[in-house]
């Protein structure tokens, strides 16, 4: 696969399948969701108190919803950024490596591939790869996830030792 960033950490990944990414989430990126999804209700309580227009108990009701909700995707896209971030080496990622190698043993031994397979023809596969890797880096744009396994993952030497390959 072919050299995408310089980074300054092992790349574990440059395109780690959904599951995976919310399994090796970290609580702290599990703490930046929740209080990223505290913000939009919690801004619009603050709104409607300093800054009083006037709203319904039902309208301001229905403002906290929505901002909980926007939060809550919000919250969830910036976890799943940072972890992404750890993939990709751009961030530490040593407890990252540590599980990834676990998983690639335990697989191992069970006759598994580690990126699992997929009933989609290799053409499919190499597209849906072009779509999702590095997707996590515009989900301002679009949110784009990956959720097809297939064979073209880039990695760091190293990640996995060359005596487990």
């Amino acid at each position: 696969m072919r050299k995408l960033h310089d980074a300054p950490f092992p790349v574990i990944d440059t395109d780690p399948i959904f599951g995976r990414v919310v399994r090796y989430m970290r609580v702290s990126d599990y703490v930046l969701g929740v209080a990223l999804t505290a913000v939009g209700p919690g801004f619009m309580y603050w709104i409607e108190k300093y800054q009083p227009v006037g709203l319904s108990r039902t309208h301001l009701h229905r403002g906290m919803m929505a901002g909980g909700f926007l939060g809550a995707c919000v919250g969830f896209m910036t976890a799943y950024s940072s972890c992404s971030s750890r993939f990709w080496g751009m961030s530490e990622n040593a407890r990252e490596i540590k599980m990834y190698r676990e998983e690639y043993r335990r697989l191992k031994a069970e006759g598994k591939s580690m990126h699992g397979t997929s009933s989609l023809p290799l053409s499919i596969q190499r597209i849906s790869s072009e779509y999702s890797t590095g997707a996590f880096l515009n989900f301002d744009v679009a949110p784009w996830f990956n959720f097809v396994n297939h064979p073209f993952h880039g990695q760091s030497d190293g990640v996995i030792p060359d005596d487990e390959k």
